[in-house]
């Protein structure tokens, strides 16, 4: 028996079977948030192209329901150089997925929202004065600024690894999704994590 048909004659039971994957290549089945902390700010809702179009910014808090990847181009786009070159970015998004996927034979989503768990930081610093002298105290940080902060140090780190050196800028980013996804060291977010946590931890 054939499934209904609507009024163009296509199957409807294999049009809702169609899967939304990022640029129709990457899906976003079975990536899941280990650390529960982040759950609910890391956003995976499928998408085609990652581009909003700044819908998030009339209300607030609302970017905690704008895709992942999508913040990550955001924040690719932060200096003035690059300000609203989003279509350019997109472009280096692409090829910078293609060769994560290359390299570690994974899905680039994946490595992605792993990257973003091990750069976000629990803890870091503020300043309090008492009588003219000045104390660094240490705080939790929010589940927010956890991922806002994961966001800037792995765009950073792979703006900065670009700089004065022949390699692009997509290489150099995946390079860093890359590393950050491993919990190595050498990554240059999970090495900002770890000094902030350490002077924290000092600070206690």
């Amino acid at each position: 028996m054939e499934g209904k048909r609507n009024r163009c004659g296509e199957n409807l039971s294999q049009k809702q079977e169609t899967e939304i994957k990022l640029f129709g290549k990457w899906s976003f089945k079975g990536i899941e948030i280990e650390d529960p902390g982040l759950k609910r700010y890391v956003s995976l809702k499928p998408v085609v192209v990652p581009h909003s179009m700044g819908r998030h910014e009339h209300k607030r808090f609302r970017k905690a329901k704008v895709n992942i990847v999508e913040r990550l181009l955001n924040n690719l786009m932060r200096p003035g150089k690059n300000a609203g070159k989003k279509a350019k970015v997109i472009n280096i998004l692409k090829h910078t997925l293609e060769i994560i996927y290359l390299r570690t034979g994974r899905n680039p989503i994946e490595v992605l929202t792993k990257a973003v768990e091990n750069s976000a930081q629990c803890e870091d610093t503020t300043r309090l004065s008492y009588g003219g002298i000045v104390y660094h105290l240490s705080v939790d940080i929010s589940p927010q600024r956890r991922v806002d902060l994961a966001l800037r140090l792995l765009s950073e780190g792979a703006r900065k690894a670009s700089m004065q050196n022949p390699r692009p800028l997509a290489e150099c980013l995946a390079e860093e999704l890359i590393l950050a996804a491993r919990h190595d060291m050498k990554s240059y977010a999970v090495a900002k994590r770890h000094e902030k946590e350490r002077i924290a931890k000092s600070s206690r």
